[in-house]
């Protein structure tokens, strides 16, 4: 959804009442498409189901030492952003540090008030930004039985010379999310498009 594929006013009613999705291709209507379902004993044909991604956002690089022994300190720095109405896309954390994903049109105008309320509240060690960045989601439920498909994301990356800027796995192993820059996005999608599908590797 944060791709903007699919549209939640569209999705969530059908999915609350248990109703499969059929999408279908608009330069292929007449082919079967792709079920969105609950569940399903029918196993994949492929590892990954779908990519999606887009462009135009800003990360916020935030390092503090034992930042994982402080108490509240994720809601310190995102109560900065809430502050000024600005919502996260994505939000992953280490040990020592904490990286906001957000839209960098929304930041741009609020960008030195966010940080001087990030230093007030939170105190961090220090805080880095980038900008003009994408954010790709690799979907698939195939992919958690599947091993290796990490390893095959970023080989495609690697041979295609794309440098990954953030990687995230969600607990559920069913989507991998991939930062890059801007002028990577188009690149990258085709190279994991082109080891997944066209090749099968």
């Amino acid at each position: 959804m944060g791709a903007t594929v699919l549209h939640e006013d569209a999705i969530f009613p059908v999915r609350k009442e248990g109703i499969p999705i059929n999408i279908k291709n608009t330069n292929k209507p007449e082919d079967e498409g792709t079920m969105i379902v609950e569940s399903t004993c029918r196993s994949s044909e492929y590892t990954i189901t779908g990519i999606a991604g887009k462009k135009g956002f800003v990360s916020i690089n935030i390092e503090k030492d034992m930042m994982n022994s402080e108490i509240g300190f994720g809601r310190k720095v995102l109560e900065a952003f809430e502050k000024h109405g600005i919502s996260f896309e994505h939000m992953p954390s280490g040990i020592d540090t904490m990286t906001i994903f957000v839209h960098q049109p929304e930041f741009e105008g609020k960008e030195q008030q966010v940080l001087a309320d990030i230093h007030r509240l939170a105190h961090p060690d220090s805080i880095d930004i980038e900008s003009d960045l994408a954010l790709i989601a690799v979907v698939g439920r195939g992919m958690k039985a599947a091993k290796g498909t990490a390893g095959r994301i970023f080989s495609a990356l690697a041979h295609a010379r794309i440098n990954v800027k953030m990687i995230d796995q969600g607990s559920s192993e069913l989507n991998i999310i991939i930062g890059v820059k801007n002028c990577d996005f188009e690149g990258a999608i085709k190279s994991i498009y082109d080891i997944f599908v066209e090749t099968q590797l």
